[in-house]
């Protein structure tokens, strides 16, 4: 057993950065993850992260701010908006200090004004700075060499079980599944951080990581904590056919077509990700096949700013992108819920517990979000989150013996945990995907209650045990596709990403968050 001041549980951009933000405010901070530091979802983010700068058109981060809460649908939080976009250039400077290599433009008199920047869609302005198309892998790798330069404690191959509260009800720790002993293990700390990210990966087309499966919003839930805006998922509008590998936003902003298989052009390739992903699910559900078309920008050019992708879209596609069409759909890219927090971080029903990144839902989002706003969001809130964490009054900690059953049974059908896996992911997907109606919403909340997850049991080893991670991620799957289903039959209406065709149009009366607790997962 051991403590520190701050627990971080998660090691993206959000985690990293707020650990190196508590332990320069003079805090002791750990981080515990899932998987190793470097398979997360913010490895793979490759558009670019938004900032005012005005390095190449004229912004400012109110106008920032504008399109934000354009995007969102009037359901952000106008002064969590402010705080966002006007922390954009601390984010920026903080990540140039530590490092990370921007691409960059000529004739700057300056390192931050030689950042070059792009344009996302929903953007109006060129305000997402990039590093080619590896912004998140150069991003991560860059905070991960500074908090191991900062003797920052990253203990990998821990998973979340649960939150340890004391007898006052705070949260002072976590409890944790070690995969190397096999054992339950406790790390007890004056605030704990999560910044585990979203739940994509619990839908079976998606970009994300596989390790996104809202552990640490199921354990939130589970502690008492309260999740709003599940409802909201985005689905990224251009995605290899088959494998779902991302093709970057970027693609479209350096000018890239979509078109169908005659060749016309049907959407306005730079507007927001909910109005693009609903136009190429009606021209696939009217028969047609979907294309991304930069032939036209030129060889040259795409090897400088997209060889990452170039690189997958010819491994996974088989196809050369600098001279063939790539055959496209859309397919779940982020949550845009999650974990209720006040304007100090710290998560609704739980003192002592922050939330950050992804996992958060800090009413930036709201029913839409801006391209290359959640990169931003992972540095600028973990900076400011850990600022605020450290600062706050600590838990007291309270080491005491905790008892935790793994769902392991001698015996046990091994093959029903793949099965109720396949069928989770199919039926959100299709029932919950990118246009739902009452009746898919039920059909997907009543075939996934069949599944009976929670008292599913495997015949294994705790040890080194592949198969029972899987089984605790896919109880955690099952509380949030419950919760996101909720939501979404309670949202009688279309706003942003949540297209209901029996309730098509906006409606004042739920210009608000949804929440959910766990009593009403139960």
């Amino acid at each position: 057993m051991h403590s520190v001041d701050i627990l971080i549980v998660g090691s993206g951009i959000a985690g990293l950065t707020a650990a190196i933000a508590a332990k320069e405010t003079g805090a002791s901070a750990a981080i515990a993850t899932k998987g190793a530091a470097t398979k997360g979802n913010s490895v793979m983010a490759q558009g670019g992260i938004n900032a005012a700068l005005g390095n190449i058109d004229s912004d400012s981060p109110n106008l920032h701010a504008k399109d934000t809460l354009k995007s969102a649908h009037n359901l952000a939080n106008e002064n969590m908006v402010e705080k966002l976009c006007n922390g954009g250039i601390e984010a920026i400077e903080f990540l140039e200090k530590l490092g990370v290599q921007f691409s960059r433009i000529g004739g700057a008199d300056t390192p931050l004004k030689s950042i070059a920047q792009r344009a996302l869609g929903g953007a109006s302005a060129k305000r997402a700075c990039y590093a080619q198309d590896y912004t998140g892998l150069k991003i991560v790798h860059t905070l991960l060499e500074s908090a191991v330069n900062l003797d920052i404690p990253i203990y990998e191959g821990l998973f979340l079980l649960e939150l340890i509260k004391n007898s006052l009800g705070e949260v002072c720790g976590g409890l944790f599944f070690n995969f190397d002993t096999g054992k339950t293990e406790p790390i007890y700390a004056g605030k704990v951080i999560i910044a585990t990210g979203g739940f994509g990966a619990i839908y079976s087309k998606n970009t994300n990581s596989a390790t996104s499966t809202g552990d640490g919003l199921a354990a939130i839930l589970r502690a008492g904590g309260e999740l709003s805006n599940l409802e909201f998922v985005q689905f990224h509008p251009t995605t290899l056919k088959g494998s779902n590998i991302l093709i970057s936003e970027s693609a479209r902003g350096e000018g890239g077509y979509l078109v169908n298989g005659k060749g016309e052009r049907f959407i306005n390739e730079l507007s927001t990700r909910d109005v693009i992903s609903r136009a190429i699910y009606g021209q696939i559900q009217s028969g047609e096949r979907v294309f991304l078309d930069i032939r036209h920008i030129g060889e040259e050019k795409l090897k400088q700013l997209m060889p990452q992708e170039l690189k997958l879209i010819k491994q996974y596609a088989n196809c050369n992108a600098a001279k063939e069409l790539i055959e496209i759909e859309p397919a779940v890219h982020y949550t845009m819920g999650g974990a209720s927090v006040n304007e100090k971080f710290e998560v609704t029903g739980l003192k002592g517990c922050y939330c950050i990144g992804e996992a958060s839902n800090a009413n930036v989002h709201g029913a839409n979000r801006l391209g290359g706003n959640s990169l931003l969001e992972a540095a600028a809130f973990g900076l400011q989150g850990a600022k605020e964490a450290a600062k706050a009054k600590a838990s007291k900690i309270e080491e005491t013996e905790l008892a935790y059953t793994l769902p392991i049974a001698k015996g046990s059908d091994n093959m029903e945990l793949f099965k109720a896996k396949k069928t989770l992911a199919d039926t959100l997907f299709e029932n919950a995907g990118v246009v739902r109606d009452e009746n898919k919403l039920s059909r997907a909340l009543s075939e996934i209650e069949s599944l009976n997850i929670k008292d599913l049991k495997i015949d294994d080893t705790p040890k080194h045990s592949t198969l029972l991670i899987e089984l605790l991620e896919l109880q955690n799957a099952s509380i949030l596709a419950t919760a996101l289903i909720k939501s979404a039959l309670w949202r009688k209406e279309t706003r942003g990403a949540h297209i209901r065709s029996d309730y098509p149009k906006e409606s004042v009366e739920f210009e608000k968050n949804s929440k959910v607790n766990y009593d009403i997962i139960e």
